[in-house]
């Protein structure tokens, strides 16, 4: 999310001038109040500017950090979503090792024949079994958190609650499942797949200032 050039000439009035009304900001930008109705309406919604009745407009100094937030937290799951790495639940635990490794994934999910989630499994998962049992003939089904033990999350849910989700519970990754069927899954979202958005939004907020 970008301001317009002439919602920073705004910004920067109110910056040097404050507090100013709509009237008085009008005149030094030369334009109609109609025609600045709606930058000031989007400036005051997003807490760049602060609108107060019989004083006028001021400014709160967060318009970085403010278009930020909202740029970038409120944008949906399926924007940052990724394919998931799928393993039958017929598979050995040697079998899901050697496809952890080869994907490079944080986590597998464990689907039936019908290609609906029943579990998952971790890296923890799965070291923690390898130790203890005969990986090339032991399944999967030994050792992953089954359905309905699993949080989830919806593909239109933001990712700042996809990420809360992550934080309370203390895990790595939600599988993105279907609203109407949470076995159906469509994607994957990862700690390590929010940081790497949140980091590359920063930059390019930066950059942009």
């Amino acid at each position: 999310m970008k301001l317009s050039e002439r919602q920073k000439k705004i910004v920067e009035i109110v910056k040097e001038h404050q507090p100013l009304s709509g009237e008085k900001i009008s005149e030094l930008l030369d334009i109609s109040r109609a025609t600045l109705r709606s930058d000031l309406s989007f400036l005051t919604l997003v807490g760049i500017l602060k609108a107060t009745p019989k004083v006028g407009y001021t400014y709160s100094g967060s318009d970085l950090e403010t278009l930020f937030f909202f740029d970038t937290f409120r944008k949906e799951v399926a924007e940052i979503m990724t394919s998931p790495v799928l393993v039958s639940h017929d598979s050995f635990i040697q079998d899901a090792i050697i496809t952890l490794f080869m994907y490079d994934a944080d986590v597998l999910y464990v689907i039936d024949e019908h290609k609906l989630l029943l579990g998952i499994l971790s890296r923890k998962d799965l070291l923690r079994a390898s130790l203890n049992t005969n990986i090339d003939s032991t399944p999967v089904a030994v050792c992953m958190t089954r359905m309905p033990h699993i949080k989830t999350c919806y593909k239109d849910m933001n990712i700042l609650e996809a990420a809360a989700v992550l934080q309370d519970f203390a895990i790595d990754s939600l599988p993105v499942v279907d609203e109407d069927n949470e076995r159906k899954i469509l994607g994957t979202v990862t700690k390590s797949a929010l940081l790497d958005y949140i980091i590359q939004e920063a930059r390019s907020a930066e950059v942009n200032r």
